[in-house]
């Protein structure tokens, strides 16, 4: 007989005081509250939780420490119309659960509706096949870990998958790759370090759950877009069963030591379950009506702003707290640096409409741990004015679209590019000025996970999803991509020049632009996924990083990795306040737009749909700003030129200013080469080859 005292409603989940474990678990429209106990052999064993209060039901286990595995059945009305899905068969794991034990096996009958009777409950047991909660025992040594707290103006950002970073990394112990001991090798640590990012996004580290519609096809979610458990590290990359918590501190600690920050991809939008047609495993059977939106007008269907079936209720206290407490816990207890938000619109959405006036970003704005972290939202949902680019509050930074979107058709060649262009180059004040914040609010990228590599982006004119299983319709048809008059790869030397000096095109735009960069991991040195665009079930070699470098990817790589360390030691290319286009602190206008004529642009050549070419000249003497310790920046003046026609053109360089002062060629696309080492005088004419881009320097 396992005796239970009363315990305490909070902290919620299990925790562990030494001598025995406290549970709690939070439900406001329960009956009754059984914790289940489950020994080695998978005997359960029942423990009703007698006490509540506010609405939190609890009870302490004497002598029940680390390891233990357990689970809860909650008892409850079944009435879907009414919003409840109660069904105490179905064993529902603790959202509060800090590690799992065992995935969901899908032979079990872990949907809570019966499918001859909808209406009605499923009455078969599914405990053998859920995965389990487990005491965890939390405590860690940091030895001293600091985070490197890294401004945004400096940071540049490596967005990476852990399995995939290391899975066929050559020098990566076997036994390591694609586990997060993986990522914290030494040759995965030695390769971001010597590339010069600042911090790695990772893709989704929470606990997650395949979707039935994937496992039909025999088809994992590899990207882990479905979250199971908020405060629980995947399973998956764990190198031995059961590690998984203290391996992934262990990795943030190692990545704390190279000076590499961690920010997470998290997925609070919507959960693992689905619509209502979804298993029951975790929230629907503990408080359905509590977690989740619900139609007003039917209360058996989910509002969906995510198109993966319903979406988190920030609207209730609970699961507002759910989600405040598992930010909390990563920053506090995992030591992350901060958080990517997936779909975040939806997180804004209160009264069907997303607004920075939300209690979710109230909320984060006061809270002395979380407001004082990288927070980066996708800004955008599938619900009606989705799209939120620069929408977001004053303490947010956003993903751009724009960014990427205006780069693509730019480079391509597309008609009315530049005036758009002009903003993106210089930190997009268009979409984050007006609110006060500053060039870094905007993340720019070319390529992410979600859609075509950057080589791919270059090879195909289309997608082919075929493996995906969904007869090519899923992924975007819109990927602004071009293949040079061959689909896929070819062996023609002139094409392969030409995408080889695209792909330097976008990394030096990348970089060379005011904002925050962000890389897509493997695009250093091409990697490709055979012109999949939506490789979210493809865990394979599709997705992960093919290591054995050919030569041309060892030249892009070492392209890329001059440029950033180029961009991190000038901060003309850090600016901490927009361009005012006019004298500052009695110096050179801060930025010039010219002409390939070395003319001032005027409204009529920014409105120019035929124009395919722009210059601009930042003025090193006043890049505006201050360092740490208050002084004024200064930098060198640079000219940057980019031709998107066809022909190659002949910009005129500038300097009538300074005639006698030369300038040196740092980037010129045509050339893999960094530093070019070509000096050209004022007034010279510069030659850039069709589809290529210069950046040139003048010493103060």
């Amino acid at each position: 007989m396992i005796r239970v005292l009363p315990g305490r409603p909070f902290p919620q989940g299990a925790t562990w005081d030494g001598e025995g474990t406290n549970f709690a678990l939070y439900s406001e429209n329960a009956t009754g509250v059984t914790l289940c106990l489950f020994d080695e052999v998978g005997a359960e064993t029942h423990v009703t939780l007698e006490e509540r209060t506010a609405f939190v039901w609890h009870g302490y286990v004497p002598g029940l420490g680390p390891g233990a595995r357990y689970g809860y059945r909650v008892h409850g009305p079944y009435d879907p119309k009414k919003g409840h899905r109660f069904n105490p068969a179905k064993l529902v794991v603790d959202p509060y659960a800090h590690a799992f034990d065992g995935k969901v096996d899908r032979r079990a009958p872990i949907f809570g509706f019966d499918a001859d009777a909808p209406s009605q409950p499923d009455p078969r047991d599914d405990a053998w096949g859920v995965p389990k909660s487990v005491v965890a025992d939390r405590r860690f040594d940091w030895e001293g870990d600091s985070p490197p707290k890294t401004p945004w103006s400096e940071t540049v950002i490596y967005e990476l998958h852990v399995k995939g970073m290391s899975k066929l990394h050559p020098l990566v112990p076997r036994e390591l790759r694609g586990t997060y001991a993986g990522l914290a090798s030494e040759p995965i640590v030695s390769h971001l370090v010597s590339l010069g990012v600042t911090a790695v996004e990772l893709m989704p580290v929470h606990e997650c759950m395949d979707e039935s519609h994937l496992l039909r096809r025999g088809l994992p979610n590899y990207w882990g877009y479905s979250t199971l458990g908020y405060f629980a590290p995947d399973q998956r990359f764990a190198s031995r069963p059961g590690r998984q918590l203290a391996e992934l501190k262990d990795m943030v600690r190692s990545l704390h030591r190279a000076g590499l920050e961690v920010l997470i991809d998290v997925v609070y939008n919507h959960t693992c379950e689905g619509d209502h047609l979804g298993p029951t495993v975790s929230l629907r059977g503990i408080d359905n009506a509590v977690y989740y939106r619900l139609q007003k007008d039917a209360l058996d269907r989910y509002e969906d702003f995510t198109g993966c079936g319903n979406t988190l209720d920030m609207m209730h206290p609970q699961a507002l707290k759910l989600v405040m407490d598992s930010l909390r816990y990563w920053v506090t207890e995992m030591h992350v640096d901060g958080f990517r938000f997936d779909l975040a619109s939806a997180l804004g959405r209160e009264q069907g409409t997303m607004s920075r006036m939300s209690t979710f970003f109230d909320i984060i704005y006061q809270d002395p741990v979380l407001s004082t972290v990288k927070l980066v939202a996708e800004p955008w949902d599938v619900g009606e004015g989705g799209y939120q680019v620069g929408n977001f509050p004053v303490h947010w930074t956003e993903w751009n679209g724009k960014f990427r979107d205006t780069v693509r058709r730019f480079w391509r060649g597309d008609p009315g590019q530049v005036g758009d262009l002009g903003f993106r180059l210089t930190g997009s004040s268009d979409l984050f000025q007006d609110d006060g914040r500053h060039p870094g609010a905007s993340v720019n990228f070319v390529t992410a996970h979600d859609g075509f590599t950057m080589r791919d982006l270059v090879s195909y004119a289309k997608k082919h999803n075929e493996g995906n299983g969904e007869d090519n319709r899923d992924g975007s048809s819109d990927a602004t991509s071009t293949n040079s008059g061959v689909e896929g790869d070819t062996e023609d030397p002139a094409i392969l020049e030409v995408r080889a000096r695209t792909i330097r095109n976008f990394f030096a735009t990348l970089l060379l632009s005011q904002g925050v960069p962000m890389i897509a991991s493997g695009d250093e040195i091409g990697k490709t996924q055979r012109g999949n665009n939506n490789a979210y079930v493809q865990d394979n070699p599709i997705s992960w990083i093919d290591w054995e470098l050919a030569p041309a990817a060892h030249e892009l790589h070492d392209f890329v990795r001059k440029l950033v360390h180029f961009r991190r030691a000038h901060p003309a290319f850090q600016r901490k306040t927009f361009f005012r286009g006019e004298r500052v602190r009695g110096e050179a206008r801060d930025i010039v737009w010219l002409t390939e004529a070395g003319v001032e642009m005027t409204g009529e050549d920014w409105s120019d749909p035929a124009r395919r070419t722009i210059g601009l000249l930042l003025a090193g003497d006043a890049i505006g700003g201050r360092s740490e310790l208050g002084h004024p920046l200064f930098d060198d003046t640079f000219y940057f030129a980019l031709n998107a026609s066809d022909a190659s053109v002949s910009f005129v360089v500038p300097g009538a200013d300074a005639p006698d002062e030369p300038w040196d060629v740092v980037v010129d696309t045509a050339t893999a080469k960094v530093p070019v080492m070509r000096r050209v005088r004022p007034r010279d004419p510069l030659a850039l080859v069709a589809r290529s881009c210069a950046l040139l320097r003048r010493g103060r």
